[in-house]
Formats: C-alpha cells, sequence, structure tokens
C-alpha cells in the first residue's frame, strides 16, 4: 500500500480545496488500490504452464495476462481466460490443436517446485526429459492438504469442466454435479471467464454469489481474488437485503409453507387486510363544524387508492386525498348551507373550500383516523404483526389449511430466519417506501436544486443580444450544479451494490441452488433482470423441506425453455472407496440418482466403531487426535447431528453446516440420528460421507443402519482406566 501511498500524494494536496477534484483523487485512489488488490492475489503460482508450438513459439499461461514494454510484441503471460490459451485443457494426442507439448508448472508462492511436460506430438517424444504421467498434476492437486480456503484449479482445469466454463453469458447455465465433482469452483471460474470476456458490461454491475452459509462463503472467497477479480459480492440467502444478517432457521413445516409462491397471496391478503375501514365514524373536530369519517367515505377513498396500483405506503397518500376531498364537501354543505347561497358567488364557495382542506390536512385527529386505516408500513412491521397474530393469520392465510397456518404462528413476529428473507423483499415491492422519509429527502433535492437555479441567474445578468457569450447555463443546468456539491459515493463497485437492495445485478451465482424455495427465487431473480446465471446444484443432496425435486420446476417459471444444462459426473474428491460407503446412503436417499466415478483410489478403508454412550465425547476426542497426527498438514472435522455439543480439537459441524467444505480427514458422529431426521435425513447424511478427501470414519452408539455396512467396523474401543 505504500504505492497507493505515493499515488494519492501525487494527485497534489489543491486537489482538497476542490470537491470535485476531491472525489476524483478518491476515486482514483480507491480503483488503484483494487488493481493493486487483484495484482497480489493472482501473484501466488502466477504462472503455472507452457505451451510449446511445432515451429518453437512458446506462450505461458497464467492466472492474469501481462504485456512488456513493447505492447506489439507477444504477450509475456497469457490470461488463462484468453482463446489462445484454451489448448492448455483441451488439447490431445488426437487433437493437439497445435500444440507439441504441454508443460504444467508446480509452483508455491514464487518458488517452482517441479514441472511435468506431455507431448503431444508422438513424433518428437525422444525429447522429452524423462516419462510424463498425464494425470499427475491433477492427481497431486486432488492430493494435496486441505486448507481453510478453496483453491482454485486453473492450472489443472478439466476438458469437461473448461466446456462449460467457457460457455456463453447468455441466459441461465445449470451445473448438476454430484459431490467432489467440481461444480462450485468451475462456476467461479466461469465467473472470472465473464468477467473477462464480458468485463466493460459487467464493471458497471457486479456479480453476486449466493452461497448456503457463511462458513462456505468464507472457505471460497479467496478463488476470484487468486484469479484477479474483485467486483463481486458475497452473500447467504440471510444477508440478501442490506441491514439483516438472519441465520436462523425454521422447522422443516414451517420453512414448507414459508416457501411455496402461495405466499405471495398472502402477502397481499396481508397487506390489504391493513387497509380498513372503520367500525364507526370517527368525529373530526374542526372550527366551524364537526364531520365524521365514516365507513361509507373510507370504502370510496379506498376504492379510488387501490385503483391507482401504487404501492400501499404510495397509495396512502390517494387514500388520505380522497378522504380529505369527500370530508370538505360534507364540511362546506354544513358550514355554506345559508350564506353562500345568499352571497350566490362560487369563488366564495372555493375560498370556504380551501380553508377547510386547509384546517383538514393539518388535523391531527385526521392523521390519526388515517394512520388507523391506512397505516405506513415497513416490511418488518407487516410481517411481525402477521405471525404474531391468529386474527389476522387467519384472514390473510385463509387460503391455506389450518395445519399451515398454525406453522406460521410464532409468539414474537420480529425473531427473523432466514425464509423470511424472501416474504421481506417481496413485501418491499407490495408496500413501497415509508412516504414521510422519502418526502423528507425529495425536499432537501428541491431545496439544492432551487439553490442553484439561483445562483446561475445571478451568474447569468449580462447582455448579450447577439447570443455570441458562453453563459454559465450553457455549460451546466441546476441539478448538474446541486450534484457537483452532493456528497459523493467513493465505496468500491462491490460495496455499493452490496448495501443495496435495488441493485441488480450483471450475473448471479446460485451455490446449493436445489435448497432455494420458490420464494427464495423470486427474492434472486428480482436481482438479475438479464437472467443472466450460473445455477449450481446436486439435486441428491437436497436437505429443505422447501427446496428444488427438479429444475424445470424451479426455472421454467422464468425461463421457459431458455435455460441449459450441464452435468459433472466425474469426483475429483472423494476417494473410491469413500464413494462407494456414500453411494449406498444415495441409494436410500433418492434410488433414481447414480454416484459420480471416482478419479482415484487411496487404499485407506472407512472404518466404524461402536462405543458406549457415556463414553462417546471421549472417544470423539481421541480418534480426532488420532486423526490430526495421521493427516499432518491437512485438516480434520467432526460431523455431528443437530443439537450434539462436543469438545474437541477440531471444527465441529452439523451435516447442513458443512455442505460445500472439504476436509482430509472427517469423523462422523451418530449417523443413525441424522439418517432419522424425517425425509432429509438420507441427504445429510450423504452430505456428511462426501466431505472427506483422505479418511473416514465413523463412531456410533447404537446399531448402524444397513445402508452403512460396507464400513469397516473395528474393535470397541478399550474401556478407560480407573
Amino acid at each position: 500500500m505504500i504505492a497507493v501511498d505515493r499515488f494519492e500524494r501525487a494527485l497534489g494536496d489543491a486537489s482538497a480545496r476542490d470537491p470535485e477534484a476531491r472525489w476524483q483523487r478518491d476515486v482514483a485512489v480507491r480503483t488503484w488500490s483494487a488493481q493493486v488488490m487483484r495484482l497480489r492475489g493472482a501473484d501466488n503460482g502466477l504462472c503455472f504452464g507452457r505451451l510449446d508450438g511445432h515451429a518453437g513459439e512458446r506462450r505461458y499461461i497464467g492466472r492474469i495476462g501481462l504485456l512488456g514494454d513493447d505492447l506489439d510484441d507477444a504477450p509475456l503471460l497469457v490470461d488463462w481466460r484468453a482463446p489462445v490459451a484454451r489448448p492448455f485443457y483441451c488439447a490431445t494426442a488426437a487433437n493437439p490443436e497445435g500444440v507439441a507439448r504441454r508443460r504444467q508448472l508446480h509452483t508455491r508462492s514464487r518458488d517452482i517446485l517441479g514441472f511435468h511436460d506431455e507431448v503431444l506430438d508422438m513424433g518428437n517424444l525422444d525429447t522429452v526429459n524423462g516419462e510424463r504421467d498425464t494425470d499427475s498434476a491433477l492427481l497431486a492437486a486432488v492430493n494435496a492438504p486441505r486448507t481453510d480456503s478453496m483453491r482454485d484449479i486453473v492450472a489443472t482445469i478439466q476438458a469437461e469442466q473448461d466446456e462449460i466454463i467457457r460457455l456463453g453469458s447468455g441466459g441461465v447455465l445449470v451445473i448438476q454435479g454430484a459431490p467432489g465433482t467440481g461444480k462450485t469452483a468451475v462456476a467461479l471460474h466461469r465467473v472470472a471467464y465473464l468477467l473477462y470476456t464480458q468485463r466493460e458490461r459487467l464493471s458497471r454491475r457486479a456479480v453476486l454469489v449466493i452461497g448456503p452459509n457463511a462458513g462456505f462463503l468464507s472457505y471460497i472467497g479467496d478463488v476470484l481474488p487468486s484469479l484477479g477479480e474483485t467486483d463481486v459480492v458475497f452473500a447467504t440467502l440471510g444477508e440478501l437485503l442490506p441491514g439483516l444478517s438472519v441465520t436462523a432457521t425454521d422447522w422443516p413445516d414451517t420453512q414448507r409453507v414459508k416457501g411455496v409462491a402461495t405466499m405471495v397471496d398472502v402477502l397481499v391478503a396481508a397487506v390489504a387486510d391493513r387497509q380498513e375501514l372503520p367500525t364507526a365514524p370517527i368525529a373530526i373536530d374542526l372550527s366551524d363544524v364537526t364531520v365524521r369519517l365514516d365507513r361509507r367515505v373510507a370504502e370510496s377513498a379506498r376504492d379510488c387508492a387501490r385503483a391507482t396500483g401504487l404501492p400501499h405506503n404510495e397509495a396512502r397518500e390517494v387514500f388520505q386525498d380522497a378522504v380529505i376531498a369527500s370530508l370538505t364537501e360534507r364540511a362546506v354543505r354544513l358550514i355554506g348551507t345559508g350564506w353562500l347561497r345568499v352571497g350566490g358567488e362560487d369563488e366564495v364557495a372555493e375560498d370556504l373550500a380551501a380553508d377547510v382542506r386547509a384546517e383538514l390536512d393539518a388535523s391531527s385527529a385526521l392523521r390519526a383516523a388515517v394512520d388507523g386505516l391506512w397505516p405506513s408500513l415497513t416490511p418488518q412491521r407487516l410481517l411481525a404483526e402477521l405471525f404474531a397474530s391468529w386474527d389476522r393469520l387467519a384472514v390473510a392465510a385463509s387460503s391455506l389449511p389450518a395445519a399451515d397456518r398454525d406453522a406460521l404462528f410464532r409468539a414474537r413476529g420480529d425473531e427473523w430466519t432466514v425464509s423470511d428473507i424472501p416474504l421481506l423483499d417481496e413485501a418491499i415491492d407490495l408496500l413501497g417506501p415509508e412516504i414521510p422519509a422519502d418526502r423528507s429527502a425529495e425536499r432537501e433535492r428541491s431545496a439544492a436544486n432551487d439553490y442553484a437555479r439561483g445562483v446561475l441567474q445571478i451568474l447569468d445578468t449580462e447582455e448579450d443580444p447577439a447570443g455570441e457569450l458562453l453563459r454559465a447555463v450553457d455549460l451546466v443546468d441546476a441539478a448538474a450544479l446541486s450534484d457537483r456539491h452532493a456528497e459523493r459515493d467513493h465505496r468500491l463497485l462491490a460495496e455499493r451494490a452490496a448495501a443495496d437492495r435495488d441493485w441488480t445485478y450483471g450475473h448471479v451465482v446460485v451455490d446449493e441452488a436445489q435448497e432455494l424455495s420458490e420464494m427464495d427465487w423470486r427474492a434472486v431473480m428480482r436481482r438479475c433482470p438479464s437472467r443472466s446465471m450460473t445455477v449450481v446444484g446436486d439435486l441428491a443432496q437436497r436437505q429443505s423441506a422447501a427446496g428444488a425435486r427438479s429444475w424445470a420446476d424451479m426455472l421454467d417459471s422464468y425461463v421457459p425453455g431458455r435455460w441449459t444444462y450441464r452435468e459433472l459426473t466425474v469426483n475429483y474428491r472423494t476417494p473410491a472407496e469413500i464413494m462407494a460407503v456414500a453411494a449406498d446412503v444415495l441409494a436410500e436417499a433418492d434410488p433414481a440418482m447414480s454416484p459420480p466415478e471416482s478419479v482415484r483410489r487411496n487404499g485407506i478403508a472407512p472404518w466404524s466403531r461402536r462405543v458406549d454412550a457415556a463414553d462417546l465425547p471421549i472417544a470423539v476426542a481421541v480418534a480426532v487426535e488420532g486423526e490430526l497426527g495421521r493427516v499432518g498438514d491437512g485438516s480434520v472435522a467432526v460431523i455431528a447431528p443437530h443439537g450434539l455439543t462436543l469438545d474437541v480439537s477440531a471444527p465441529v459441524f452439523t451435516p447442513y453446516g458443512a455442505k460445500g467444505l472439504e476436509f482430509d480427514a472427517v469423523l462422523i458422529v451418530e449417523p443413525q440420528r441424522i439418517l432419522a431426521d424425517g425425509p432429509r435425513g438420507a441427504a445429510e447424511l450423504y452430505v456428511a460421507l462426501t466431505r472427506a478427501t483422505q479418511r473416514l470414519g465413523v463412531l456410533h452408539t447404537e446399531p448402524l443402519p444397513v445402508s452403512l455396512c460396507a464400513l469397516v467396523e473395528l474393535a470397541p474401543a478399550a474401556q478407560p482406566a480407573g
């Protein structure tokens, strides 16, 4: 950052006295800082390959492209996304695409640890030093110890993955992939590819990546920066609304009810229920007369407001104006029955009506009446008061079965869950902004424009009959002049996008997409009107009661017949020994799904051990220490049922919390309890079994389910002395 500080000083201290120059300086500094971050992120293993042509030409392949001093010369480093780099991933001996030899470099930071050559021109085989195993680079990557962050796969992208990464940007792409097939990495590399090929478009709109939980987003968060890309917003479904960060989840039945699209009708009815009619006339005292806001006046005003089609809060103004118009007419009739007829002048009636309207507009009693009949609502207030009221639920959710209405009720309405976020998001559009705050901002803006208009008038006083002088009004209008003195937004693109609920993204990635409900999809689609999306998931791993049972069911209502499907079938993460166990569980979870084919075997048999319930905490702690000693620099995780607390020297996850993550060794505790967790139990156990890259162990206190019979049963642990 020293270079950034020097750059800022070079812009000159004089800019600090000029708001426009100061804004330009800050933007330049932040933009340059972002570029420095991109270069630093790509520096680790910057160059990872080389392509040799038949005529001796060489192209070095790296995370980003670098040019020499002479722009006419060939690049020093070719960006992996460039078309000329494609043979690095796709060339074969049968179809070499002009490549005689492909070299893959193994690096750590800036150090080259070794390299492997693959000869595609069989006639030059004798020129290669040593024999090349064509899968050695890939196997070295999949066998490497796992850390807290996902590594990019830019050096080992396989041909089937590369084809998906380079697909065009139009429409929705669904990547279906079993555990370990690299679907998340492929989606992230596709984002990097689109940012490279569609830079002008996406640089204005940013990319949104939605993941299942914060741990997953933290795990994948370094991939795009390592590829030189930073204009990306990462969020869970519970973070889609700025100002809210929700992690709590509902019970499965409540989650299911909140997730169906019919909740839109419930919300519409809930809003309509807040547009009430008085049960008895409301007296409004004026200086000369008392008028009554009765059911007929309110109903007529309500019909008028609803007919506009405006959101609730904006239509409130129409409702209030219609009420005032009706009450003004009544007041004028009551006050002026005699003397208006004697005066005989229409303007007398108009003056009286104007006075009455002004008095009604200022009436606190009328404001209180309107607030009661047509309150200004926030989404939070609407939902909180709906879910905490049996009476309101009975009205708004009358179309739902009684059991579903019961599932929606909660004693405290504002205890938000992740399933509430799309409902709150929907309510924003139904309600619109709160009018008082909006009017205040509008008044401030109008005042600034009026002031700027006055300044321009002062400057435009010199007479110019021939019209030859260049005037201030020829260069800037009042709105532009006031904008120059308004506070500028210095935030980076991703920061501005994350803070703006109405931001529309250029591209959206949805990971673990099988978990999204119909209401979740409405919220996601609202943020990407262009429908440029990469949807990643595995239907066999669906755990949510409101999730997708088929991609067509979720997508055809938004992009009918306009979405592309690709499937990844090779498992790069899970050894065949572990996958054989997981396949038995998959057959129980979804017999129609086929397990992926593992790319390797490691000779380590997954095991199980039964222990007494009283000894379980100690047994887990001992097993963790043993696995930590075996994996060395690798990672160990424990996956246990929800509600089971364990004090061990390794992270403990529920099956849902482990989604998308991977570890060298995994210990699953009480799998029979995971499996017994309702219809989603088999999917949760399948997820848990497929997190390990090397070793898998199971500890249980009750007999194992039949689907885990392939585990090697170890002898019971020795009883502790004493």
